[in-house]
Formats: structure tokens, sequence, C-alpha cells
């Protein structure tokens, strides 16, 4: 399996300008890890949830 390719959202940062979150999709599948720590943990949802999670996070 190749590596997907990972993009950071135009919404996401802080104060130091590093609190960044990058997502991936791949077939199914979204992927969210911390842009600091790539090589870290990954959470893997499935498209619905991840569209819940916007929804809930956006206050929506």
């Amino acid at each position: 399996m190749t590596e997907p390719t990972w993009f950071k959202s135009s919404y996401s940062g802080g104060t130091d300008g590093e609190s960044c979150v990058e997502i991936a999709h791949t077939p199914g599948r979204v992927h969210i890890r911390d842009s600091k720590n790539t090589s870290g943990p990954r959470l893997t949802l499935t498209p619905e949830a991840w569209a819940d999670f916007v929804t809930y996070a956006s206050g929506g």
C-alpha cells in the first residue's frame, strides 16, 4: 500500500502557527494525523463519521 497524500486544513493553526492537523483520503476512509508528529498515531474514520465530527467541531 502506498502512502496517502496528506494535506493541512486551511483552518488549522494556532498562536504559534504550528498547531496543524493533516488529512488524507483513501477509498472509504479519512485519515487524520498531527503534522508535527507524522510518524505518530493516526486516526482513521469512515467518511460519515468524519462528516459528523466536522459538524460537531464547527458547532453546527
